[in-house]
């Protein structure tokens, strides 16, 4: 009769995909909050995707606030997340959804849409900071908000079609960020 092994340490546990997808995501808002650089982003996520064992996950989140192993997913571009990131791909944030108060967008060789004109605002300003390298993002506005877009096209386009102001009581979105060898646009829904 063989022993069976003793259950195994949580470090030397194989993690799902989910888990996986956990930890990039964390990662990808730690490159948003200038934690770590994209070309450090690039080498964890690589390594995140690789990873056999826990603990080869849990050293890549360590050193960031509330590291140490898979966070619960923001989502790319789920109701509420604070981040929204286009690698080599796209992102849509269109319909009903609940904005938050502040939020960033990463298109890199990648492309996304962040609608605001059926959204709910959480405050009355929204600041919305976006970064196009290679890639674009478009922001549709409300047609009655109070619109502010400052930002900066390297190489690149930032356009500033909406800015203006609104209505008395109509949210104020503030748009800001650099575009490089890319773009970024935003125009009033309608």
């Amino acid at each position: 009769m063989t022993e069976l092994p003793a259950r195994a340490r949580r470090e030397e546990m194989r993690p799902s995909d989910r888990d996986r997808e956990q930890v990039a995501e964390a990662l990808r808002e730690a490159a948003a909050e200038g934690r770590i650089d994209f070309a450090e982003l690039d080498e964890r996520i690589s390594a995140a995707y690789g990873a056999k064992r826990y603990g080869q996950l849990d050293v890549l989140t360590r050193d960031l606030p509330a590291g140490g192993g898979p966070r619960p997913p923001a989502g790319r571009a789920g109701p509420g997340s604070r981040l929204a990131v286009a690698v080599f791909g796209g992102f849509a944030r269109r319909g009903t959804w609940a904005v938050p108060r502040s939020m960033t967008a990463l298109c890199l060789w990648g492309g996304g849409v962040i609608d605001l004109s059926e959204a709910r605002f959480t405050g009355p300003e929204t600041r919305i900071r976006v970064f196009a390298m290679w890639g674009r993002a478009k922001i549709v506005v409300p047609q009655d908000a109070e619109v502010y877009v400052h930002g900066m096209g390297l190489l690149g386009l930032f356009g500033r079609r909406a800015s203006g102001p609104g209505v008395p009581g109509a949210p104020r979105i503030r748009v800001e960020g650099l575009a490089l060898w890319g773009a970024v646009t935003t125009r009033r829904a309608g």
